[in-house]
């Protein structure tokens, strides 16, 4: 699976320095707000979601919240 990062540039993954449960909590909130969204996660969009969801748990150590700190993060964009 590759990751966009900032700039446009996709990362495998493996590349991106998150545990399996990091990954796991990432992958699960973007496709979370995707599908609430009705927005593919292929889209343009959703990598920006996703690139998003990545900084955001490496940052906020809370990564119960992570959904809904990825939805105020977004609208804001």
């Amino acid at each position: 699976m590759l990751l966009p990062l900032h700039g446009g540039t996709a990362v495998p993954l493996c590349q991106i320095p998150l545990d399996d449960c990091e990954i796991t909590t990432v992958t699960d909130a973007v496709r979370q707000w995707c599908e609430e969204r009705k927005v593919d996660i292929d889209s343009i969009e959703g990598r920006r979601a996703m690139t998003l969801a990545v900084d955001l748990i490496q940052t906020n150590p809370r990564h119960d919240q992570l959904l809904a700190e990825l939805s105020k993060q977004m609208a804001r964009q």
